[in-house]
């Protein structure tokens, strides 16, 4: 027997959506990360699929959300929501804008051909991550979408990226998108000033990830579960994010109907997000200056160039992010993961492999930065404690395209 809980909603911008403050990503219960025939599909992996979209209505989530690249998840959910009537739904897929249009079109044709639906409410360009995907995305991506709502074949239009802060600005002033998917956490802020541009244009805000790239929290450290007492780390992630008004909804990557239960009892806290969550992370961050100096966690990141303008292209911001939780709070295996995709994954992951350093190129790099003379032994340690063997993106080992 499922127990009902009143997910709470926010006006999801200028779409007027009312979203629930969680939303159910279809990127973890699908049975592979490439397309299947009918005849390839599990009824057992269906029957999950099954299983966790009932759970996600049952608690107040209509909001599903999945993508052309996430290999069999559209031909399953499309199995599954044939059952459901399609007005208690809010369905998105993503497609990726392609080379040209043709490839675009026809990639919207095949997701709408798998989930079996006559329309979908949000459209998302999948991965605007570079200047270049966005002029084509501007180009013929969005007067497509436009055709499609006129045709009834979409509500909305947004995109989602892993690109940095000025791309996703450009996109939000745009003035073409209803919303986006974005990352933002309490572990990364670097997107803060992209997501305050999209709420002046009144989009949508839907956060990615927030429990693998939000610091791999469903498999948190022993320091972090101390920290985060008496809520569970993802349950702190949560209501520190939807501390924020900008903030609209949150994606949990459920892999089975009963991961819901965490998420579900963690909004016991949720009239009281601001105060538990502010509580908590200035312990948490009282214990990172511990470990570096007064105000690092505010400062590191000042005067740092972007890799285009770094000596080997490395991000050393990202770099100084990943360690600064490595070090802190025992976060080496989250540390690790994405340290070792660097040169791997292209616009979805900047920043080239660290190999080495051209110190003396590097201090001249970081003129600017009030950690000057900190930060180059502090690349070296972090290359010495997080290089490993080298990660691709899930979907690519997996030999998923995009």
């Amino acid at each position: 027997m499922i127990t009902p809980v009143q997910v709470p909603t926010r006006r999801f911008g200028r779409t007027e959506l009312q979203m629930p403050v969680f939303s159910t990503g279809g990127m973890r219960y699908q049975q592979d990360w490439k397309d299947l025939s009918p005849e390839e599909i599990q009824k057992e992996s269906t029957q999950n699929v099954r299983e966790c979209v009932q759970r996600s209505l049952a608690q107040g989530i209509p909001h599903i959300e999945t993508a052309r690249g996430y290999g069999s998840s559209e031909a399953q959910l499309g199995e599954v929501f044939g059952e459901i009537p399609r007005e208690k739904l809010i369905v998105q897929t993503k497609i990726g804008v392609g080379e040209d249009l043709e490839q675009f079109k026809q990639s919207f044709e095949t997701s709408m051909g798998y989930l079996k639906l006559d329309h979908v409410d949000l459209l998302s360009i999948h991965g605007i991550n570079t200047h270049e995907e966005l002029a084509r995305s501007l180009e013929y991506a969005v007067p497509q979408m436009l055709k499609w709502r006129e045709q009834g074949r979409i509500r909305f239009l947004g995109f989602s990226t892993h690109g940095p802060a000025d791309v996703i600005m450009q996109a939000a002033f745009s003035g073409c998108f209803d919303y986006m998917n974005v990352h933002w956490y309490f572990v990364n802020h670097d997107n803060w000033s992209a997501i305050q541009a999209a709420v002046h244009q009144d989009m949508g805000i839907f956060i990615i990830s927030p429990n693998d790239k939000g610091g791999r929290l469903w498999e948190p450290t022993p320091k972090m579960v101390d920290f985060c007492s008496p809520l569970h780390p993802m349950q702190f992630n949560a209501m520190y994010c939807l501390s924020r008004p900008e903030v609209h909804t949150l994606s949990l990557g459920v892999s089975k109907a009963s991961e819901y239960e965490l998420h579900m009892d963690g909004l016991k806290w949720y009239d009281e997000r601001e105060a538990v969550s502010a509580s908590i992370a200035a312990k948490i961050l009282k214990e990172v200056d511990a470990h570096f100096v007064p105000g690092w966690h505010r400062t590191y990141a000042a005067g740092i160039p972007t890799p285009e303008r770094t000596p080997g292209g490395i991000h050393i911001r990202e770099i100084l992010r990943l360690y600064t939780w490595a070090k802190s709070m025992d976060m080496v295996e989250f540390a690790k993961a994405r340290y070792n995709m660097f040169g791997n994954a292209g616009a979805w992951f900047a920043g080239e492999a660290p190999g080495e350093f051209d110190d003396a190129a590097l201090y001249e790099a970081l003129a600017h930065s009030p950690h000057r003379n900190r930060i180059l032994p502090t690349l070296h340690a972090a290359h010495e404690m997080l290089k490993g063997e080298e990660v691709k993106r899930q979907s690519e080992s997996e030999k998923e395209t995009e």
